[in-house]
């Protein structure tokens, strides 16, 4: 399959609120970080995402604040053993880890 990229997209686009499975690829520009994270957090999906950066400790800074259940910092490696999951509509709970556990378990407290 051949990869696809889509410039002079906007938040407003089907392309930019629904998940696409690719290799798809959709430009947004933006001005500057805050306007980044906005962009990154308007949609009903957060999957997963990436941040960019030569300082490490900005690129933390800036995925802390996007709404992913997975979250790569400078195209950093999938780890299979930690927790898998999104957030919003790209899903609830995690598999995997002790998250993935207590999907099965349901507390009980016993008054005596």
């Amino acid at each position: 399959m051949k990869s696809t990229v889509f410039a002079g997209v906007d938040t407003s686009m089907t392309i930019a609120q629904e998940e696409i499975f690719g290799p798809v690829l959709s430009i947004l520009p933006y001005d500057d970080e805050t306007e980044a994270v906005r962009i990154a957090n308007d949609s009903v999906y957060g999957l997963a995402g990436g941040v960019w950066s030569a300082d490490p400790e900005r690129a933390k800074a800036v995925a802390r604040r996007i709404r992913t259940g997975q979250l790569e910092i400078n195209g950093g490696s999938y780890n299979p053993l930690a927790p898998f999951g999104g957030y919003k509509q790209s899903g609830n709970g995690r598999e995997l880890g002790r998250f993935g556990l207590e999907e099965f378990l349901q507390p009980k407290s016993l008054q005596l």
